[in-house]
C-alpha cells in the first residue's frame, strides 16, 4: 500500500519522463492510473468531508435537543465505507460521462448577418486537451459531433493540445478534414504555452486553423472574428498583448462581431463592441464539487450570459478532460451556435 501511494505521488513526473523518452505505452498507462486515482481521491475526500459535517450536525442536534439520535449516527467505519463506495461509483460514472460528448445548441437572433444568408452555423470546441488521455478514439467522437452540426465556421477557444503532448501530429489530419464553408479559427489557451508555443501553433495550423493572436478579420463581408492570447503567455513573455477595446473598436460595427477569449472574463470597456464572446477554460469544474471552487474565480463558468449592450458571453463546459479522465456532473460538449437573421431587436435572445 505504501509503495502504491508513493507511486501515485510521483506518477506525474514518471509520466513526463516516460513520454519524453518515447515510452508512450507506459506513459499512457501511468496517466490513466495516476490521474484516475487523483479523481477518485478527490471524490473520496470531498465525500468524507461532507459526511463529517453531517456527523457534526448530528452531534450538535443531540446536544441541543437532548435527545437520543443514535439511530441516525454513523460510526467511523460506516463513514469510511460510504465515502469509499460513493467515490468509486462516481468515478466509474464520471469515466462514462467524460466520453459522452453532448451537442449543445444555442440560437441567437440578430440583424447583423446578411438577410441573404439567413442562418450562420458556428461550432465551438474548447479545452480538448489532446494528448495521452484524450486520444484518437475520443477525437473521433468529437469530430463526429462537429460534422453532425454541419459548421459554417469552426472555432477552438484554446487548450486544443495538452501540456504533456510531445507528438500531436497524428491528430491533425482528422481535424483538417472537417469541412467548413468559411474556415476554422483558433486562439491560444494556457496549455498551448505549457506544451510549447511553437509546437502548439504548428499543430493547430496543420489541423487547418487560422490562429488569432491579438488579431481580427472580417470573413466575406459576413462576420467579424477577433481573438486574443491567453494571459498564461505573459509568464513566458510570449503573449501578444493588445488592448481588447482597441482591437474590437477597429471592426465594422454593422456586422456581427465574434470575440474569442480563452478565459470567461469580460472587460466592461468592451461591452457593445462585440456581439458574442466565446470562452472555455473552466470545464465547469469537471468534477463536482470542484465546480463550487471554480465559481469563486469564474462566476460565469458555463452557458450563455447576457451582459447588456447586445453583448453576450458563452462559456463552454469543455470538450475533453484535463488530468483525471473523469467528469462528474459536467458533461463535455461541442457547441452549435446558430445566428439567425431577424430585424426585431426584442426577438434577439
Amino acid at each position: 500500500m505504501v509503495v502504491f501511494m508513493v507511486s501515485m505521488i510521483v506518477a506525474p513526473v514518471m509520466i513526463r519522463i516516460s513520454e519524453k523518452h518515447g515510452f508512450e505505452l507506459s506513459a499512457r498507462f501511468l496517466a490513466y492510473v495516476g490521474y484516475t486515482w487523483m479523481g477518485l481521491l478527490f471524490l473520496f475526500v470531498s465525500t468524507a468531508f461532507a459526511l463529517d459535517i453531517y456527523r457534526f450536525l448530528v452531534h450538535i442536534g443531540k446536544w441541543a435537543l437532548r435527545a437520543d439520535l443514535s439511530a441516525i449516527t454513523l460510526s467511523h467505519r460506516h463513514l469510511f465505507f460510504i465515502a469509499l463506495i460513493f467515490a468509486i461509483s462516481a468515478t466509474v460514472y464520471g469515466a462514462f460521462e467524460a466520453v459522452g460528448i453532448r451537442l449543445e445548441h444555442v440560437t441567437l437572433k440578430t440583424d447583423k448577418i446578411p438577410k441573404t444568408i439567413g442562418r450562420l452555423r458556428i461550432v465551438q470546441i474548447s479545452d480538448v486537451h489532446l494528448g495521452l488521455i484524450v486520444g484518437e478514439k475520443r477525437l473521433k467522437r468529437i469530430v463526429k459531433q462537429i460534422n453532425a452540426a454541419k459548421p459554417d465556421i469552426l472555432i477552438s477557444t484554446g487548450d486544443l493540445v495538452d501540456g504533456q503532448m510531445d507528438d500531436p501530429s497524428g491528430f491533425a489530419d482528422m481535424l483538417r478534414k472537417i469541412d467548413t464553408k468559411y474556415g476554422k479559427f483558433a486562439i491560444t489557451g494556457n496549455h498551448e504555452f505549457y506544451a510549447g508555443l511553437d509546437r502548439s501553433m504548428d499543430f493547430t495550423e496543420k489541423a487547418g486553423f487560422t490562429v488569432l493572436r491579438g488579431g481580427s478579420l472580417t470573413i466575406s463581408d459576413l462576420i467579424n472574428i477577433a481573438g486574443v492570447d491567453d494571459e498564461a503567455g505573459k509568464r513566458y513573455d510570449l503573449a501578444k498583448e493588445v488592448s481588447e477595446k482597441e482591437l474590437l473598436s477597429a471592426l465594422p460595427n454593422e456586422q456581427f462581431t465574434l470575440f474569442l477569449k480563452h478565459r470567461p472574463v469580460v472587460d466592461n470597456e468592451t461591452l457593445g463592441l462585440f456581439d458574442l464572446q466565446l470562452s472555455g477554460h473552466t470545464h465547469k469544474g469537471q468534477i463536482f464539487p470542484f465546480s463550487l471552487l471554480v465559481s469563486f474565480f469564474y462566476p460565469d463558468r458555463a452557458g450563455l450570459i447576457n451582459f447588456g449592450k447586445n453583448s453576450r458571453l458563452y462559456v463552454s463546459r469543455g470538450t475533453g478532460t484535463w488530468g483525471p479522465p473523469v467528469r462528474f456532473l459536467s458533461v463535455p460538449e461541442v457547441t452549435l451556435i446558430e445566428l439567425v437573421y431577424d430585424t426585431d431587436p426584442s426577438a434577439m435572445r
